[in-house]
């Protein structure tokens, strides 16, 4: 019994620090633009996020490495949208691609019920997305609920 006290006060501490970052947020703290964690192979991206409708949306406007690596069979091509399973839609390049789609403010200091798309495998996710102070965004893909995903940091850019 002792040593459920002392996981129970972290436990709630943690739930208090949570409920502060949430109530800090505002729905519109989203809008700007964000690089994405980089990638070994492909370095990072820049995501513009706006707002239309009430709803947000991101698309890429800003790659490390434009064209395909050495080794590729696509090597010094501009990057497309390759791994899309509507094959008509496999020649859009990636910068301009829409990747957040349709996310909604929950109150709760979260975007949530939007989607990303990951160009890397051309599947789609659900999505949820947290700040984690004023400069840093938690984007979380994932299937079917939200334990079952990945997540990623984003990191804010000047305007």
């Amino acid at each position: 019994m002792r040593r459920l006290v002392p996981v129970t006060v972290v436990m709630v501490a943690l739930l208090v620090a949570g409920a502060a970052l949430a109530v800090a947020a505002e729905p519109d703290d989203i809008i700007g633009f964000w690089a994405t964690e980089p990638d070994a192979v492909d370095g990072n991206a820049h995501v513009e996020v706006w707002k239309a409708d009430g709803l947000y949306y991101g698309k890429i406007v800003w790659l490390e490495k434009t064209v395909y690596n050495p080794g590729d069979p696509m090597a010094g091509q501009t990057k497309v949208d390759r791994e899309n399973p509507d094959a008509a839609l496999r020649d859009r390049p990636l910068i301009g691609l829409m990747i957040l789609d349709g996310f909604r403010w929950n109150g709760k200091g979260a975007w949530e019920k939007g989607t990303i798309y990951d160009p890397d495998n051309g599947k789609t996710y659900k999505c949820v997305a947290r700040p984690v102070g004023d400069d840093v965004l938690k984007v979380r893909g994932f299937i079917g609920f939200s334990l079952l995903g990945r997540t990623t940091e984003w990191t804010r850019l000047e305007d």
